[in-house]
């Protein structure tokens, strides 16, 4: 049995993975060589924990990976300074001196692509990762049939930013990793595609533009797509995108745009 910072115990992991990766099985041989995971956190049992759960789920998987287990956002930095060739980021986000969402600010300055995953006892650290674009929050104790498949998205996403898109621009062409398109914009024969790079103009109809993209993107307006992965805010008008823009919502889809949400997250 494991321990958690509540002082109860957690199943042992056995049990948790029949189900649990039963439902989210997948060959990641073709995608990576070697993925490289760290965890970050003060607790010591909950750094086995969590190391055990994924080590599991890379051996159902048939995945290489390369695990390393830190105590505190020091030990990890002393690291990440001679490698810094992180794939997944599991951050424990109550540590001493140095948290895991200003640990996680660091690493995104000069990584737009390693996949954040932020652990935390308490629901208000929630807002604190929009701008570190993390992939997802889990609740302590974390259960191995929600870390499962919030890993799986994390390797679907790597191999998604090798996928992108050729934009035409009055410069000449620009390939824009699909990862890193905040949303698009209609703009009359053109649009503008917003990303967390720069934004490009192209004469092109959103439909037609569009058509390049996959389901992690949603047409919330006539004339808006938005990244679902960048989505801070939605209300019934409007969308706060994880850069300030606001974008709007058409009154009849809120629903489905909400619906889409969700089953993102």
């Amino acid at each position: 049995m494991f321990g958690n910072k509540e002082g109860g115990e957690i199943a042992a992991l056995p049990s948790i993975f029949q189900s649990a990766l039963k439902r989210h099985f997948f060959s990641v041989e073709e995608v990576y060589m070697e993925l490289k995971i760290a965890i970050c956190d003060d607790d010591a049992a909950q750094r086995e924990y969590l190391g055990e759960i994924v080590s599991e789920w890379a051996r159902r998987n048939r995945c290489p990976v390369r695990l390393q287990q830190y105590p505190d956002a020091k030990a990890f930095f002393f690291d990440y300074e001679e490698q810094k060739d992180f794939d997944i980021l599991l951050l424990d986000v109550e540590m001493p001196e140095i948290s895991g969402t200003e640990l996680a600010r660091r690493v995104r300055r000069e990584n737009a692509a390693v996949q954040i995953i932020f652990i935390t006892g308490y629901y208000e650290y929630f807002g604190e990762g929009f701008d570190v674009s993390a992939l997802h929050y889990l609740i302590k104790p974390v259960d191995a049939g929600k870390l499962c498949p919030v890993l799986g998205r994390a390797v679907q996403n790597l191999a998604w930013r090798q996928r992108s898109v050729l934009i035409s621009t009055a410069e000449g062409e620009i390939k824009v990793a699909l990862a890193d398109v905040l949303y698009v914009e209609a703009e009359k024969t053109h649009v503008n595609v917003h990303t967390v790079q720069g934004n490009y103009r192209t004469r092109m109809a959103l439909g037609k533009f569009s058509a390049q993209l996959d389901d992690t993107f949603f047409k919330v307006h006539r004339s808006y797509v938005a990244g679902l992965r960048f989505v801070k805010k939605i209300t019934r008008s409007d969308i706060t995108m994880a850069n300030g823009d606001v974008i709007p919502v058409s009154r009849g889809l809120y629903d489905e745009v909400h619906a889409a949400l969700i089953r993102y997250l």
